[in-house]
């Protein structure tokens, strides 16, 4: 069995990623590529994109939400993400075992009823969530209207059309039916389908990176049925791939890259040392449920930034040399150009992150799921 370097990993996660040079495939072939964006922050898929794509312009992925060729929804660990239109109607279904296990106490309701009360409420009007729980208390009086707005959120296939999802919008959700808002029945896939994709986006990888991944388990026996390459990694894990995918040349060059907060990049594995260096990680997921945005430098995550309305700051983990600060900073002004555009903000840099004392219980309870998730 072949084994695979860090580095190797590294520079063929890249190019999956669409992270070793910005590509000219248009914005919806990468959105389905990579399964979802991570859409928890409503900038966030518009920054991954920004870091993904040549010429990349806010207005093409607000288009696509427009035209009902991408979506937003409860996804992948039952946070908002952004995926095709087209993959919806199976994805959700597929990820539904997971988001009905973090309903928890809400999960023993009807699914049924509560997915009738649902579409028959939304085929009036979009609602805002909060009056979509009280509209269903109506029909539940034995759980209150929060409870069943979640419920709804994680049990049922809604999606969050526009204004939600565009480039600055940060005002209140509407939620409508996901059947009715595309015109098509729900059905899930075979868990395969999923196993395929993600390995084409996020492989090679282990069992437990595409459970901590997808939320799913026990899909040991379904991947171990598939005609996939196999290899492993420096700790002699097996790691799986597609068949015939190319591995990258470790020495290949790797630009800077600013990926926004909870990118899947970042994300997308159980061991994140292909893009974490050991011993950072504590930095980017500080607890809390903070993932920060993140500056790749030389293929790995190497500081954090943040940006405020007159300022983006970037914080080093360990002093550079002087080409590769100008290299941070030249990807940074084009960061700037593309979130302010009227060149009001400015480049500053800040000192090393680090991880609050008070969060290391949120960040222990933070790692239970990954670890049940991991079970195969």
């Amino acid at each position: 069995m072949q084994s695979l370097s860090t580095r190797v990993l590294n520079r063929t996660y890249l190019r999956r990623q669409f992270l070793a040079g910005r590509t000219d495939r248009t914005p919806l072939d990468v959105v389905t590529h990579l399964i979802a964006l991570q859409g928890q922050e409503c900038d966030a898929p518009y920054l991954g994109l920004h870091a993904r794509l040549a010429d990349f312009r806010p207005e093409q992925l607000a288009e696509l939400l427009e035209s009902r060729h991408v979506v937003r929804s409860a996804l992948l660990r039952g946070t908002q993400h952004l995926c095709s239109g087209a993959d919806y109607p199976w994805l959700r279904p597929t990820l539904q075992p997971v988001l009905e296990r973090l309903a928890g106490r809400v999960a023993k309701l009807d699914r049924t009823a509560l997915r009738a009360a649902v579409g028959g409420i939304l085929a009036a009007e979009p609602l805002l969530r909060a009056e979509l729980g009280r509209r269903l208390a109506q029909e539940f009086p034995a759980h209150p209207p929060t409870e069943l707005s979640m419920a709804a959120h994680l049990m049922t296939p809604l999606l969050h059309p526009p204004p939600s999802g565009l480039w600055g919008h940060r005002g209140r959700i509407r939620c409508v039916d996901a059947v009715a808002w595309l015109g098509r029945p729900m059905a899930a896939a075979d868990p395969a389908t999923l196993v395929l994709r993600y390995l084409a986006a996020y492989g090679p990888a282990s069992v437990k990176d595409l459970q901590v991944f997808t939320g799913l388990t026990r899909l040991a026996p379904i991947v171990k049925a598939l005609p996939l390459s196999i290899f492993q990694d420096d700790n002699g894990i097996a790691l799986y791939d597609v068949p015939d995918a190319p591995l990258a040349d470790p020495d290949s060059p790797a630009p800077v890259v600013f990926l926004p907060e909870f990118d899947n990049a970042v994300l997308g594995h159980a061991d994140r040392g292909r893009i974490i260096h050991p011993g950072d990680r504590a930095m980017v997921t500080p607890g809390w449920s903070i993932v920060r945005p993140t500056v790749l430098v030389d293929g790995f995550v190497a500081a954090t930034w943040e940006r405020t309305a007159d300022e983006l700051r970037i914080s080093p983990f360990r002093p550079w040399s002087p080409a590769v600060r100008d290299e941070v900073v030249a990807e940074g002004e084009r960061v700037l150009r593309f979130v302010s555009p009227d060149g009001a903000a400015k480049l500053v840099f800040g000192d090393r992150p680090t991880r609050p004392v008070f969060a290391a219980r949120a960040a222990e309870a933070m790692s239970s799921p990954d670890r049940a998730a991991g079970r195969e």
